[in-house]
């Protein structure tokens, strides 16, 4: 009988369930969009509908099947990914109360009122967790207990979501380091639940424990088989938050392992020893990775990709990312001077963007076009891009030598030789891209026995595309450029800081 994983994959927008074989091989997908739940009169509110959840993720899981052709006795693993900070808390009775998407923002008063209160509180936490207060769980389970009381007096535990898929799988409660660790209250050094810092909240204990991706859960329980058709002798296995676990899929499972995930939002993320001291100026989130006793140093660049989307829909002329990178592929380095100001570089701390905008037009349109413009926008993701692993290496001493470049971004060759260009690493493109569900399929591997780790299921399974060497000249220039954005960014800064401008985004309670 062949043998195949089956990946669960619950992202922002979308649950989708993948097959692979044990060669990492994809057989076979199924996908359903989502929605998140907005509350009338709660402002930032993104509720997470488990019951719907479930039901498409049923869907999902049945559809697959049919799709692979195969039988649901010959899938020995199942694992799971999430969106990470989405939370979702049980009753006593493991009977689901309440959930969040990652995306809810509803805890700004909550999260006002913790660093109002006790200045020091999320510094002390940082150094800790790695979390601030942004996205963590702690002032979303305030807002229950503020608004909600009789749901939080039930509350009796929480997890994150892709623990919640698993649970309607097997049964059984858990969290793994790697997403339970982007909900704050929680030890990077020892990988377990920090849990003095809920008592510090006003929370309570509300912990499940702690295995690690990979590690068996349990099995297929029959009310989970009769819901989807899978066989109760398939192993339910933990997984992993989408980020950590799909760098594992690209293969960086070793320290020092560099990574830039291009997608609608980019992180930048270097492998780094789990017990790295934290800096005290909070500029990077710093999460456990799924492979033991390291973690994660990441940067977060916002909206790289919906402002392409954005510009494509609004400037391109109907012209695909394609035929808009053969234009900018004519412009010369440094699009004459453009400088896009949308993201910045990451201050976890103080989570706050400029106004968007475009700085360093000129009235030449043989030289300030769509094509330059483009150009300059892929030019200001890489340089964003530099900084943020920039600053990992001086706050970890951690300096990787190369780049795996992965998610829909990658797909264009210019962009690639740009990040190459800018960072002046040699930047490599794997042969699957959107690598979060063969992470997780990897997860199964280890589970059901067929790979001892992380590192041994990357080696036998991640294959390149290509490979980008920087050019030194060009690498000069954007050194030139990434300094002239800095300031010309700090300037942006000033006009949303006296009010003159809207920010582009801003953290809950800023």
């Amino acid at each position: 009988m062949k043998q195949y994983f089956l990946s669960i994959d619950a992202g922002t927008g979308s649950i989708r369930a993948v097959i692979f074989d044990t060669l990492g091989k994809q057989i076979a997908i199924a996908q359903h969009e989502w929605n998140h739940i907005a509350l009338e009169n709660v402002a930032g509110s993104m509720g997470f509908d488990c019951i719907h959840g479930w039901e498409l993720t049923k869907q999902c899981i049945k559809e697959v099947v049919v799709k692979a052709k195969i039988s649901a006795q010959e899938i020995i693993a199942i694992s799971a990914s999430s969106m990470r900070e989405g939370i979702v808390v049980y009753d006593k009775d493991k009977k689901e109360l309440w959930g969040v998407a990652n995306v809810d923002s509803r805890a700004g008063y909550e999260v006002g009122t913790l660093k109002n209160m006790y200045p020091e509180m999320e510094k002390e936490f940082y150094q800790s967790s790695g979390q601030t207060f942004a996205l963590s769980a702690a002032p979303r389970l305030l807002w229950l207990k503020n608004n909600q009381p009789s749901l939080y007096e039930k509350a009796t535990y929480f997890t994150m979501i892709s623990d919640w898929i698993l649970f309607k799988l097997s049964g059984e409660l858990a969290s793994e380091p790697s997403n339970a660790g982007t909900a704050g209250a929680f030890n990077l050094t020892n990988r377990d639940w920090d849990k003095e810092q809920f008592t510090k909240c006003g929370l309570k204990d509300l912990f499940v424990p702690i295995l690690e991706s990979g590690d068996v859960l349990g099995r297929i329980s029959q009310k989970a088989s009769d819901e989807t058709g899978l066989s109760v002798e398939t192993l339910v296995v933990m997984g992993g938050g989408d980020v950590q676990i799909g760098t594992a899929g690209l293969g960086a499972n070793r320290l020092g392992d560099a990574v830039v995930l291009g997608g609608s939002f980019w992180q930048q993320v270097v492998n780094i020893p789990s017990a790295t001291h934290l800096s005290g100026d909070m500029l990077l989130r710093v999460n456990p990775h799924v492979v033991r006793n390291m973690s994660q140093a990441e940067g977060i660049t916002f909206f790289t990709g919906l402002v392409m989307r954005w510009f494509r829909d609004a400037l391109g002329g109907d012209r695909s990312y394609a035929q808009l990178e053969a234009l900018a592929s004519q412009i010369p380095v440094g699009s004459h001077g453009i400088i896009p100001i949308f993201s910045d570089s990451m201050k976890y701390g103080e989570w706050i963007h400029a106004s968007p905008s475009f700085i360093g037009l000129g009235l030449d349109s043989s030289k300030y076009n769509i094509g330059s413009m483009f150009r300059a926008l892929e030019e200001n993701a890489c340089i964003v891009s530099a900084i943020n692993l920039d600053n990992i290496k001086a706050f970890s001493g951690v300096s990787p030598t190369s780049l795996t470049f992965a998610s829909g971004a990658s797909n264009g060759a210019l962009w690639s030789q740009i990040l190459a260009d800018v960072t002046g690493l040699e930047v490599k493109v794997p042969v699957v891209k959107e690598a979060t569900a063969l992470g997780v399929a990897m997860a199964c591997g280890i589970g059901a026995g067929v790979y001892k780790s992380f590192e041994e299921a990357g080696e036998n399974i991640v294959k390149l595309e290509k490979t980008y060497i920087s050019n030194p000249s060009n690498f000069q220039a954007y050194q030139e450029a990434k300094e002239k954005w800095k300031k010309v960014y700090a300037k942006q800064m000033e006009l949303v800081r006296d009010g003159t401008l809207e920010p582009m985004w801003k953290a809950p309670g800023l």
